[in-house]
């Protein structure tokens, strides 16, 4: 950091388990690369090259390469891989893997109607070549899956061998763990924490009140996922409390100077505040 501040929360350091950022990359070019790395390689975990952007991408080996010299690994998105088990191309999706170096996969059934044994052997086979992320939800905002079967699916698929399981929300943070409006499904998720570890979760919140709600429910380490390239720092200062959303959650108020503390109501119950 260029300078010191104190009671910070602590932040966890690469590589780690809890604390993780997942950036979406929707189509950066090679400069638009480099400049992202520039700023976001110390706070970017790994990049999720968004969908199937990767089969339209200009220079895709030079990109990764780029994305490999800072140390930040990527994977094609989930949607790729339905993209080709569709097609029945599920031995050419890994021969995909290791023609371009990855070390990641994503395993998802958000766009297709997907066996969930079935979805298991997909990770249990990837597994063996590759660290897997899982992602569970539907990018349908019309399927609603109740907490039981996302608990369940979350649980098995962790025991097939993937390392994280992705809580689904899509880039615009609208479905699956949300609502239409973007609101958090809270209940949702506070029934999967009683039964799945938090550090093995990755929850997609792309908009900045979900990262806040994250971050106050679970702290400045809780793994959040398809972040803008360009909001990775934003995302950083929120995590540290160094951004009016968060500014006094992580403080102990209670050794804040009282000229800082907010003002208490004065008037009582019943009564109308004075106006200003």
């Amino acid at each position: 950091m260029n300078y010191h501040l104190n009671d910070l929360p602590e932040r966890t350091s690469k590589p780690r388990e809890q604390g993780f950022t997942m950036v979406m990359d929707k189509g950066l070019s090679i400069r638009e690369t480099e400049d992202f790395l520039e700023v976001g390689a110390e706070y970017a975990d790994i990049v999720k090259l968004g969908w199937a952007t990767s089969y339209v991408t200009p220079n895709l080996k030079r990109k990764l390469e780029v994305y490999k010299a800072a140390g930040v690994p990527v994977y094609f998105g989930g949607t790729l891989f339905e993209a080709f088990i569709i097609r029945n191309q599920f031995d050419d999706y890994r021969r995909l893997l290791s023609e371009f170096g990855l070390e990641y996969a994503e395993v998802s059934d958000g766009s297709l109607d997907l066996n969930h044994d079935r979805k298991l052997e997909y990770i249990r086979t990837l597994s063996q070549d590759v660290q897997v992320l899982s992602e569970v939800g539907s990018k349908d905002a019309e399927k609603i899956i109740p907490p039981y079967k996302w608990i369940s699916q979350m649980q098995t698929e962790l025991e097939a061998g993937a390392i994280k399981v992705i809580g689904e929300a899509r880039e615009a943070g609208n479905v699956g763990l949300f609502r239409s409006t973007g609101e958090v499904r809270s209940g949702l998720v506070e029934e999967i924490l009683t039964k799945v570890p938090v550090e093995k979760i990755l929850w997609e919140a792309p908009q900045k009140a979900q990262q806040v709600w994250f971050i106050k429910l679970l702290g400045a380490n809780v793994n959040l996922g398809n972040i803008a390239p360009n909001e990775i720092v934003s995302l950083e200062t929120i995590r540290l409390g160094l951004r009016g959303d968060t500014f006094t959650h992580f403080l102990d108020m209670d050794n804040v100077d009282e000229v800082f503390k907010p003002a208490k109501p004065t008037g009582k119950p019943g009564t109308s505040m004075p106006r200003g």
